[in-house]
């Protein structure tokens, strides 16, 4: 993608934000000053409740209309305020830039989640994951639109492997969001018990293409490996056709069933509509985002 497509889509991620949100503030939060309510107390203007006070309690919050009536101390208790956490993983695989709209559309929803972020006010992370290879991205790369030139530029071993997600670091009590096509093999499983550790929760949003979904292939084609940029003849004959279509949704089959089972949101957002229109028909129902 050059700059001016990375331009339009961030500006097409700014009107989304606008409207749509990661699901924030139904996480209980622990950490850094926000405005999000946390798990504990803290200085909020947000009464909570009353209760003793015990030896070095801040003498701020000592209810002194109580202690002229009652002569005993006790503690005005507030809603802590704290910052979300967010650790936003990127495939970086070939596969997510090889189709001009799909890479759009990952484009797009990579500017989302950011500027998301930016309006909650939360502390972000990014990793780019690519085969074996990973790095932290510099939020200033977001600034200049650099960042999709350093996650491609990613040093691997085999660029066909499955994103090794066990080199990102995560943060504790983070929302991990894990933006991929999911087009590589192997059980889910592990990808969701890494994303899910030390309390973390996982919204999984999958950039897809109807001509991955539903080809209408018929007769010889070369097929191109975008992970290796190798060519391998074929002819697809009905029955090919019926093996792949049921290969593909047995496949999205095995996510969806894992994302259940660790109650992960999982959402496939569709590359060929306006992202707004897709967002809110697959991801709000999927509870990967919710309305601003």
């Amino acid at each position: 993608m050059d700059l001016p497509a990375l331009q339009l889509a961030h500006t097409a991620a700014l009107v989304a934000a606008a409207r749509l949100r990661l699901p924030l503030r139904s996480h209980t939060w622990k950490g850094q000053a926000g405005e999000f309510t946390g798990s504990g107390t803290g200085s909020s203007l947000d009464f909570q409740d009353h209760r003793a006070y015990s030896p070095g309690d801040d003498p701020r919050h000592i209810n002194w209309q109580a202690y002229a009536r009652t002569g005993t101390y006790t503690m005005k208790l507030f809603r802590e305020e704290v910052r979300p956490v967010v650790d936003l993983i990127l495939d970086a695989s070939e596969s997510m830039f090889f189709e001009e709209r799909k890479a759009a559309r990952t484009a797009e929803l990579f500017y989302f989640i950011t500027e998301s972020c930016a309006v909650a006010g939360a502390s972000l992370t990014i990793h780019a994951v690519r085969g074996d290879g990973s790095a932290q991205l510099d939020p200033a790369a977001l600034r200049t639109h650099r960042w999709l030139e350093t996650a491609r530029a990613l040093p691997l071993t085999d660029p066909a492997i499955a994103p090794d997600l066990a080199k990102v670091p995560l943060r504790s009590n983070a929302i991990r969001v894990f933006l991929s096509d999911l087009l590589f093999a192997g059980d889910p499983e592990p990808v969701f018990r890494h994303l899910g550790q030390r309390h973390g929760s996982i919204v999984i949003l999958s950039p897809w293409l109807e001509a991955e979904a539903r080809p209408d292939w018929s007769g010889n084609y070369e097929f191109i490996d975008p992970e290796r940029h190798s060519r391998h003849p074929h002819r697809i004959e009905p029955a090919t056709l019926r093996q792949y279509l049921e290969a593909y949704t047995n496949h999205f089959a095995l996510w969806k069933n894992a994302a259940r089972r660790h109650q992960a949101a999982l959402a496939r957002i569709p590359a060929e509509e306006e992202l707004v229109t897709a967002l809110f028909r697959e991801a709000v129902p999927a509870r990967a985002l919710e309305s601003a």
